[in-house]
C-alpha cells in the first residue's frame, strides 16, 4: 500500500507529467488504494488558492484516509524528539512518518530529507515511465 506525500499532491495538481505518469501507474497496481491522512490535507488546503478548490477537493476526494490515532501520536513524538535537532523535522512530516511505520504502507515522496525515520525500502521515489 502507499501514502502519497504533499510534495506528491502538489505536483499532481500541478500537472507535472512524471508525477501524474507515476501516480497512473501506482493507481492501477494498488486498484486505487492511494492513502493520505488529514496531514495532507492540512498542507494542502492551507496553500490552495480559491480557483483552485474544485480540482484540489475532487484530487483529495479520490484517496483513501488513514486515521491518525494513539499509536501515530506516540511514535511522531519519538520521530520529533530523535530527528527535530538533528533533521529539522516537523510534526506533520513525524506524523506521515509514523503513520506509514504504523500501518507498513510506502511513502510516495520525493522530500525523502523530511524522512530520516524511514528506511529507503519504505519510500518510493523512483519515477519511471
Amino acid at each position: 500500500m502507499i501514502i502519497f506525500d504533499t510534495d506528491i499532491i502538489i505536483w499532481i495538481l500541478r500537472g507535472d507529467s512524471d508525477i501524474v505518469s507515476k501516480a497512473k501507474l501506482i493507481s492501477v497496481e494498488t486498484h486505487g488504494k492511494i492513502y493520505i491522512t488529514p496531514i495532507q490535507v492540512a498542507e494542502i488546503y492551507s496553500g490552495m488558492m480559491n480557483n483552485e478548490a474544485k480540482k484540489t477537493k475532487e484530487l483529495i476526494e479520490s484517496f483513501y484516509f488513514l486515521d491518525i490515532n494513539k499509536p501515530i501520536g506516540e511514535l511522531a513524538g519519538e520521530y520529533m524528539h530523535k530527528y527535530r535537532k538533528s533533521h529539522n523535522i516537523e510534526l506533520a512530516d513525524a506524523i506521515i512518518g509514523a503513520a506509514a511505520k504504523i500501518y507498513s504502507f510506502k511513502l510516495f515522496t520525493l522530500n525523502t530529507k523530511h524522512y530520516p525515520m524511514l528506511h529507503k525500502e519504505d519510500i518510493l521515489i523512483k519515477l519511471k515511465h
